[in-house]
């Protein structure tokens, strides 16, 4: 164990990395918090948007109707992954691109979660827009997101790639 931490990291480098995108995410979120209200909207380029939106529910706001009750849901659902990934990390830190995507999901599940026990709902800001998504979202908008919501679906790749790289190894 000790080998394969001093070629890749330890633990405390993979939670450090998490932190970062905890205090990112959320001073990210406190800025569009403080500057504006909920529906507000800035024009940065013809495809991209800064806004302000609420959702209750999960990814493309899954469940956001539910009545409430989604709100613990996904706060245990999120803490019960953590728990699991920091248990992953622990036993597998010395394998970079595997311990760097789970941090990622580490650190965008915390900041989701920050914002589900503050204030009920995640704070969303990015939006992007393209005519031909038209046919999916409406006026091709593409559901908001924010910056956890980045590093949740960055780690997710990076977890798809290494498999991918782990089995080619295999072979």
């Amino acid at each position: 164990m000790a080998r394969a931490a001093s070629r890749g990291g330890s633990l405390a480098v993979w939670l450090t990395l998490a932190a970062v995108v905890v205090v990112l995410d959320q001073f990210t979120k406190q800025l569009i918090l403080g500057h504006y209200r909920l529906g507000d909207s800035t024009t940065v380029t013809s495809f991209f948007n800064v806004v302000r939106a609420h959702n209750t529910g999960a990814a493309f706001s899954f469940l956001a109707g539910a009545g409430g009750w989604q709100r613990w849901f996904f706060i245990v659902l999120a803490l019960a992954v953590a728990g699991f990934i920091v248990w992953l990390l622990r036993a597998h830190p010395g394998q970079k691109l595997f311990a760097f995507s789970l941090s990622m999901i580490l650190g965008g599940a915390v900041g989701n979660v920050i914002d589900r026990l503050l204030h009920g709902y995640v704070v969303d800001f990015l939006d992007f827009h393209w005519p031909f998504l038209a046919p999916l979202f409406h006026h091709g908008h593409f559901p908001a997101f924010n910056l956890a919501d980045a590093a949740i679906t960055a780690g997710a790749i990076g977890l798809m790639l290494d498999e991918l790289l782990r089995v080619r190894r295999g072979r």
